[in-house]
């Protein structure tokens, strides 16, 4: 398992937190928000030969793998934030191999009471 590096910038309104997960398509990424805590797992998975058409020949089954460098990638990070975040008004983009979330703090709901 991979840790990316993240950036992380804040607004008053929220966080736009940025890492790169190569080859990783948006099914293979999950992202968990709970409180402060965000959690970000992606699975790239192994690459594929390519499908075989009436330009290209399909791989024989003779045929064997001498050099395989692209293989399963698993990335897992993790961290706490300042301030609690809002998962219904923030959004996660995928973009090139690069996460994008939007966070959204969330609001603290200060009333004000009435003095009788």
């Amino acid at each position: 398992v991979r840790r990316p590096a993240i950036d992380v910038s804040e607004s008053e309104r929220g966080y736009v937190v940025t890492l790169d997960v190569p080859g990783v398509t948006r099914e293979d990424v999950k992202v968990s928000i709970d409180g402060r805590r965000v959690s970000i797992v992606a699975e790239a998975r192994a690459a594929e030969a390519p499908a075989a058409d009436e330009t290209t020949e399909a791989p024989k089954s003779a045929d064997r793998v001498i050099l395989r460098e692209r293989a399963l990638a698993s990335y897992a990070r993790s961290f706490t934030l300042q301030s609690e975040i809002d998962q219904a008004s923030s959004q996660a983009r995928l973009d090139n191999g690069v996460l994008t979330l939007t966070l959204t703090k969330r609001s603290a709901n200060t009333t004000q009471l009435t003095v009788n």
